[in-house]
């Protein structure tokens, strides 16, 4: 039943993703929460265990995803090269500062990056182009306030990524496709973070390195691999703004039972 629920996750993560061009992370981060708490893990670790988890199958499923936006040119390296190493500071030290934060705190805060995200579904909500990239500085501060959320958070960055590029007048399918590789240095650093500052962590469930479950990161990213392509074609034969309202109205309800769960 265990790794039924893993599949079921990364198969819904990865169809998602395909169709609304969402980060996995929004759906695998509660989905994993509310399976580990189902499967009777210690709480103290679930959401630590479900940021890590959710971070290092994004490791795979971003190389299937910029390759793609690779081949049709919608990546821009040299934005990637100049944010990256704010990215792998920024998530590196965000996982660190999570491995001391307490479960409620953690997810309080992903509670309130769901209704963000959402209410920027709903009112499709997209910064106007207002000025140039900045600097190395600059993009390197960038690079690390996104990489710190997004190890909070557990996803791909793209959810920051993208509205920061539009806002430096980065066309949108340009800075969804470079959102797309920068997803998997903050893929990596987050998921060396949390399994580094797990090793010490007392009381984790079986087959758990650090605060990467094992089980969940096989099931997950394998089906989320595996799905992501035919999210991407159901895409063309579905409205996908209504779609992504009624996916918006999702997470809100998400947030708000994890919200409840805190009370």
């Amino acid at each position: 039943m265990e790794w039924l629920v893993y599949l079921g996750v990364g198969a819904g993560a990865g169809i998602l993703a395909g169709l609304l061009g969402v980060g996995g992370g929004v759906v695998i981060v509660p989905a994993l929460v509310f399976a580990f708490t189902g499967l009777g893990y210690p709480a103290e670790h679930i959401m630590h265990l479900a940021l890590g988890t959710s971070l290092a199958s994004i490791m795979f499923t971003s190389i299937s995803s910029f390759r793609a936006h690779h081949k049709r040119g919608a990546v821009l390296w040299s934005v990637v090269k100049a944010i990256t190493p704010g990215i792998i500071v920024g998530t590196y030290a965000g996982s660190y500062v999570a491995s001391m934060l307490s479960t409620g705190f953690l997810k309080g805060f992903f509670v309130a990056f769901l209704y963000w995200v959402s209410i920027q579904m709903l009112l499709n909500i997209k910064p106007k182009p207002k000025r140039a990239l900045p600097g190395t500085p600059g993009m390197f501060a960038a690079g690390s306030t996104i990489g710190v959320v997004s190890s909070l958070v557990g996803i791909g960055g793209g959810s920051l990524s993208v509205p920061f590029m539009t806002l430096c007048n980065i066309p949108m399918h340009t800075a969804v496709g470079t959102s797309a590789a920068i997803g998997f240095p903050i893929a990596v650093a987050g998921a060396v973070g949390y399994l580094v500052n797990g090793l010490s962590a007392q009381g984790l469930p079986p087959m758990s390195i650090g605060y990467i479950s094992m089980p969940a990161l096989i099931g997950v990213a394998g089906m989320s691999v595996l799905t992501a392509p035919l999210g991407a074609k159901l895409a063309h034969a579905l409205p996908v703004d209504k779609l992504k309202k009624i996916f918006a109205l999702l997470l809100i309800i998400t947030a708000t039972r994890m919200l409840v769960s805190l009370l």
